[in-house]
């Protein structure tokens, strides 16, 4: 199964960045993650911003791949709702999924749009850095919890 995120901008933080490659090197089991920067707006408008980056993000979607768009409005699932809609994308799909991180501004609504399915982590507002971490963590999880390990209790 391929796993595509693209992201904008680098991880800065380097505590972030060691969670980010530790949960990259567990996820090597299950799957090829490929991790796409784009390059972050420097302009300060939140519509400009949003803009420059879509047409980023809308340049490298996958027709073929199922693209979820990770934004605090989609819909919340537990992990084992996750689980099974990665085991549905792997064994009956296309098998190769691209997940959307937008910057600190948020994903433009054509972002959204093009997006098959709108994902929250949480009801909260976390950064982008973070995120990444939350979601490479949880695809980890799925992952064990679809092959039977104990990871998950």
């Amino acid at each position: 199964m391929k796993i595509q995120i693209l992201q904008v901008a680098k991880t800065r933080d380097m505590h972030l960045s060691a969670l980010e490659a530790e949960y990259e090197k567990r996820l090597q089991a299950f799957a090829k993650l490929e991790n796409t920067v784009l390059q972050a707006s420097k302009h300060d408008d939140r519509s400009r911003v949003q803009k420059e980056e879509s047409d980023l993000f809308l340049q490298k979607l996958n027709k073929d791949a199922r693209i979820i768009a990770l934004d605090e409005r989609g819909k919340e699932m537990s992990t084992e709702e996750f689980a099974e809609l990665l085991r549905k994308e792997r064994d009956f799909g296309a098998g190769h999924i691209q997940f959307l991180i937008g910057g600190s501004h948020g994903l433009h609504p054509a972002v959204l749009a093009a997006a098959q399915e709108q994902l929250a982590l949480s009801k909260m507002t976390f950064t982008h850095e973070m995120v990444r971490v939350f979601l490479k963590e949880q695809l980890y999880r799925a992952f064990t919890i679809l092959a039977g390990k104990k990871y998950h209790k």
